[in-house]
């Protein structure tokens, strides 16, 4: 849809998270739910905010760079990584940030603590560098679905996650990190403020009535919980792709969005 065919008085904005409230983790978007959407976008403005990479969040939600043309915004990274009209607005870098030698400590830390774990099945990519964040994964990455599944089962009753988590937190104390769990097989790290709240520091300059926040992590610890809380947005809580589409028809199909 051509953003200059879309009405002109869209002054609420609906933001959704990627994982579990538009896709199932790392899966594409299913096509009706992408139709719904260009159908909300006639109503309101709609964007994403995910902690994957751009070309993740862009493989999920289209083909090519169709989701910086579907969406008004994308914020890839905890919105490190910013779209607006499917121009990129601006880029932060993590090692500008933390400095080489607090990253390079972080990482032997995480090597070493995974060199401990013993699971069922190991694949690849165990940390992943991105401009807003380190991605850490027991199981690594590269995991297959069937792998994926088994590994966030063990890791509901074993908690390898929130153990390895209690780790970090014990051993960078003071150092200005923070780390949130998201998806079903792995964390993030990043800088205290570089969480999901970021995208909202643009926002406020765009004139909004209201700012509507769907997400599924949204408890403490979880990578939707500090924009969820956070004043500046109305946050609601989806369990599904499924339940995102029903929640955003009742609030906007059938009353107008500044009256929801």
């Amino acid at each position: 849809m051509d953003a200059k065919s879309l009405p002109p008085d869209r002054t609420v904005l609906c933001l959704f998270d990627v994982d579990g409230t538009l896709t199932p983790p790392r899966e594409k978007i299913d096509p009706q739910l992408d139709g719904f959407l260009q159908s909300l976008r006639t109503k309101v403005k709609i964007g994403v905010v995910g902690g994957s990479d751009y070309s993740k969040i862009a493989e999920q939600l289209g083909e090519g760079d169709e989701v910086i043309h579907k969406f008004d915004y994308v914020f890839a990274e905890n919105g490190t990584v910013q779209y607006k009209d499917g121009k990129l607005l601006s880029k932060q870098a993590i090692q500008n940030q933390l400095g080489e030698e607090l990253l390079q400590d972080l990482i032997n830390f995480c090597l070493r603590y995974m060199g401990l774990i013993k699971l069922p099945k190991k694949r690849g990519t165990f940390i992943e560098f991105r401009n807003g964040m380190i991605n850490i994964s027991p199981v690594g990455r590269s995991c297959t679905l069937e792998e994926r599944i088994e590994f966030a089962e063990i890791d509901k009753k074993e908690k390898i996650r929130e153990k390895f988590v209690a780790a970090l937190q014990k051993e960078f104390a003071g150092k200005g990190l923070r780390f949130t769990r998201g998806g079903l097989i792995s964390f993030d790290i990043f800088p205290e403020g570089w969480d999901k709240r970021l995208c909202l520091e643009p926002l406020e300059r765009e004139g909004l009535d209201a700012i509507y926040f769907f997400g599924n992590e949204t408890s403490l610890g979880g990578n939707d919980y500090e924009i969820f809380e956070d004043p500046r947005t109305i946050g609601f809580t989806v369990y599904s792709p499924e339940d995102t589409t029903r929640l955003c028809t009742e609030l906007f199909f059938n009353t107008p969005p500044n009256e929801a």
